[in-house]
């Protein structure tokens, strides 16, 4: 089953987190304003305190409902890229596969974010270390090599995490634990064909930027011109200026010029509607290759008992995890 089919069969999970995703942005917006705007009735000028508790409030009710449910939509999407790769088919009703692999695997959604915590707790040290070596050039340059080399890593330690997780999923006849361990040292053991896919990886993700988000900054641009919108947000963009005086960077001087923060607002909205749409339908697409490519590598040379100690001495929770087994 090549990438394409696996794709358009498995889109059906990316179309309900999208509905989950965007769920989730109404209701961050949604009161966030009632936030505002009832601070604002109650005691003027402190419309910016009730903005920010609404968004707290809106960041929990998301936290504990509803990305239980894009996260098992997520996994189950992945459970069934693996299922496709490694049998070569699919069943007719793959979402209510998806969701029993995932039921089957973890039992429970909290083994499920237990496992996944612990696949990016690895990968994160892992990572700290190479960073480590790039920021001990020195000074400010090895500062910024570091951040940028951080930045990348996030985004492999991504895929790395959802390959993992395909791996616990084909390796079904074992406990999830040693699934872990053989996942993250399979990377390691085939390096070179994962590594592979990272230039389709950045080029993509930086391609749709460029176009997706930059088109949608420029929407978002234009309806903040608008002379309504324009003074609506007046009070709002006074308030982030004031909280910006004071502070380094070059980002905290754009948000402090009244003339710029309007563009950083439209920039930040785009990268946001990027996310949503690369996460969801885009990066499907890049993991059905990365995936297929990290599991097939896998399938001719499992990783044994004693390659374990490769990652020993490099991940504390590596470590603990192995000798847990």
């Amino acid at each position: 089953m090549d990438n394409k089919t696996i794709y358009k069969k498995t889109i059906g999970f990316s179309v309900r987190r999208l509905f989950w995703d965007l769920l989730s942005m109404i209701i961050l917006a949604g009161l966030s304003a009632l936030g505002y705007f009832i601070a604002e009735k109650v005691s003027q000028n402190n419309g910016f305190i009730g903005l920010l508790i609404g968004l707290l409030v809106g960041i929990i009710i998301i936290a504990i409902i509803l990305r239980f449910v894009s996260y098992t939509l997520k996994a189950g999407q992945i459970a069934m890229m693996t299922k496709a790769i490694t049998e070569g088919e699919l069943p007719d009703n793959v979402i209510a596969e998806g969701k029993k692999a995932v039921k089957e695997r973890f039992a429970t959604v909290a083994i499920y974010f237990a496992a996944t915590r612990l696949i990016k707790g690895i990968f994160n040290q892992l990572g700290r270390a190479i960073t480590g070596v790039a920021q001990s050039i020195g000074g400010d340059a090895g500062g910024a090599v570091g951040d940028a080399v951080n930045s990348v890593i996030q985004t492999i330690i991504a895929y790395l995490c959802d390959c993992c997780l395909g791996w616990i999923f084909y390796r079904k006849d074992i406990n999830a634990a040693k699934a872990t361990c053989e996942g993250a040292v399979l990377f390691f053991k085939h390096g070179k064909t994962f590594a592979k896919n990272m230039g389709r990886v950045f080029g993509i993700g930086l391609l749709t930027l460029l176009l997706i988000g930059g088109a949608f900054a420029g929407i978002f641009y234009l309806i903040l011109s608008i002379p309504a919108i324009k003074t609506a947000f007046a009070p709002i963009y006074v308030k982030i200026a004031e909280s910006a005086q004071g502070e380094e960077g070059w980002f905290n001087r754009i948000l402090e010029n009244e003339a710029t923060l309007p563009i950083a607002v439209a920039v930040i909205g785009g990268i946001i509607i990027w996310a949503f749409i690369h996460s969801t339908f885009i990066k499907p697409f890049v993991l059905a290759g990365v995936l297929k490519n990290y599991l097939e590598s896998g399938m001719n040379d499992v990783p044994s008992e004693a390659s374990f100690s490769l990652l020993d001495s490099k991940s504390p929770k590596f470590k603990k995890l192995h000798e847990g087994l």
